[in-house]
């Protein structure tokens, strides 16, 4: 059976807005139940940075 990979199924990874939402949402509890501070002053934060540029691999050796 062919199955449809997930970024193609599911419509928060499709839409990038909604899945940076999703991200900084799930990020921002996580580091909360760690540190102690509110997952709304986290979420603030990481909504406030720069949004990173896509992962590059190098080719050959890094040296």
């Amino acid at each position: 059976m062919l199955t449809k990979p997930l970024i193609e199924t599911n419509p928060y990874l499709r839409d990038p807005e909604k899945f940076r939402k999703a991200l900084i949402t799930s990020v921002a509890s996580s580091t909360a139940i760690e540190t102690g501070a509110s997952v709304a002053s986290i979420a603030r934060m990481l909504e406030d940075t720069a949004v990173a540029k896509p992962f590059t691999s190098t080719q050959g050796s890094a040296r």
